[in-house]
């Protein structure tokens, strides 16, 4: 089932997600479900506060389908080491149509548990560490625009309140 996202204005999407408890059969079709909205929106990665669902959970695959074993379901997610900066553009599908660049670490290692309830550590460099830390924000109930200046942020928030006022967003 491919579930809408849900844009910025959602109070869904700026509080701290609940987490994970029961690791069952509904988890995998949510996680399986997670994926295929994924995908379907041009992502490469999904929290499950963007679908509505405050969880701590979300799924990554920075091969965009390229590599099966690529694909990340990663719950009560922890940020235990960073390395380096590295600035990019960055987008998010809660925020269509905006990107702007962020500095963020180049390398992170997270600590995290799999579908079945499995912790795991994993460290990933550039797009991988950017996903880790852009997920791990939308469970802490924080969007990639609060890493943007104040100024910037103002601007793309009045453009997204015009949107609104016209119905387009």
């Amino acid at each position: 089932m491919i579930y809408p996202i849900v844009k910025f204005g959602n109070p869904v999407l700026e509080k701290p997600a609940e987490p994970v408890t029961v690791f069952d059969s509904d988890l995998k079709k949510l996680v399986d479900d997670m994926f295929e909205s994924m995908y379907a929106a041009h992502g490469v990665g999904l929290a499950a506060p963007q679908i509505g669902i405050s969880k701590r959970l979300a799924v990554i695959d920075v091969t965009f389908k390229e590599d099966p074993d690529a694909k990340l379901v990663i719950a009560n997610p922890e940020i235990i080491r960073t390395e380096g900066r590295h600035t990019q553009n960055e987008g998010c599908l809660s925020i269509p149509e905006f990107r702007e660049p962020v500095a963020r670490a180049r390398k992170v290692t997270i600590r995290a548990q799999d579908v079945n309830g499995k912790w795991f550590e994993k460290t990933g460099e550039d797009l991988l560490a950017r996903a880790f830390l852009h997920e791990t924000d939308h469970l802490n109930g924080k969007l990639y625009i609060s890493h943007i200046s104040a100024l910037k942020r103002d601007f793309m928030k009045r453009k997204i309140r015009k949107l609104m006022k016209a119905g387009e967003w």
